[in-house]
């Protein structure tokens, strides 16, 4: 008999087991490539315990907000992290947010998962275009805090548009268009998800629409593998951190194509 009626068919064994399995690698993933883990974590979500997308969707956020404070705390450590270039994120990120969520009810429902392939699609190429570097600095000029703010709202909009953002959009947008190191893009692109998981997740939580349980659960088990992750980030290259970081959109990609789908 399962233990939580909101969620699917799976067995109270399961509920507290999966959850931890889950949240292990969503946070090996957070430390790696300085995102929040939903792209695994929803549809895993989904798909072993049966929550629906919307509560998969809150769930998720209780589970990254202590991977992102753990992994920012690792980089943090190891100088890899700018606490005024992630503010100026989450600021843009913030206006982004409520643009990208009402487009959501404007444009076709079809055309939203074109707009984030679209995007991966430019994010691929530029990568191309530039060589990745380890030793790379934020020296916060007016352009650059305008570039951040900018790098930020896109990030918003597509987490308002499809539900992805975060590290898929900041960390390509700092080593790209301001030329951080790939360790300092990962670190400040953590640290700017804690403000946005934490408010995100008192919201869902008033509205008692995230599995509490699981998230803590999860949450748990991302927090102790995020440290990891960082740790396996600084012993790869930058090169073979950008080619893992490619084929993770790649994955995105596929993601989101199916959950539209579905």
């Amino acid at each position: 008999m399962n233990d939580d009626p909101r969620g699917g068919g799976a067995q109270p064994a399961s509920r507290t087991l999966v959850p931890l399995m889950i949240g292990a690698c969503a946070g090996l993933l957070s430390g790696l490539f300085g995102v929040g883990g939903g792209i695994l974590m929803v549809p895993a979500l989904v798909a072993v315990l049966g929550l629906d997308q919307r509560r998969a969707a809150a769930t998720s956020l209780v589970a990254i907000m202590p991977a992102a404070l753990v992994g920012a705390i690792s980089y943090g450590l190891r100088g890899e992290l700018s606490l005024s270039a992630a503010a100026l994120l989450v600021a843009g990120s913030l206006v982004g947010t409520q643009i990208g969520v009402r487009l959501l009810h404007r444009l076709p429902t079809g055309a939203l998962r074109w707009v984030f392939v679209g995007f991966v699609a430019l994010v691929i190429v530029g990568q191309g275009l530039s060589a990745p570097v380890r030793a790379g600095e934020l020296a916060l000029d007016v352009p650059r805090c305008a570039a951040l703010v900018g790098i930020g709202m896109v990030a918003g909009l597509l987490a308002g548009l499809v539900g992805v953002g975060g590290g898929v959009v900041v960390v390509p947008g700092l080593e790209i268009v301001l030329g951080a190191g790939d360790l300092l893009a990962r670190g400040t692109s953590l640290a700017a998800m804690v403000p946005t998981a934490v408010s995100g997740t008192v919201g869902n939580l008033r509205r008692g629409s995230a599995d509490l349980r699981v998230g803590l659960l999860a949450g748990a088990a991302s927090a102790a593998a995020s440290p990891l992750g960082t740790m396996l980030a600084a012993y790869l290259s930058p090169t073979a951190a950008r080619w893992l970081f490619t084929a993770f959109l790649l994955v995105a990609v596929v993601s989101v194509l199916r959950r539209r789908r579905s």
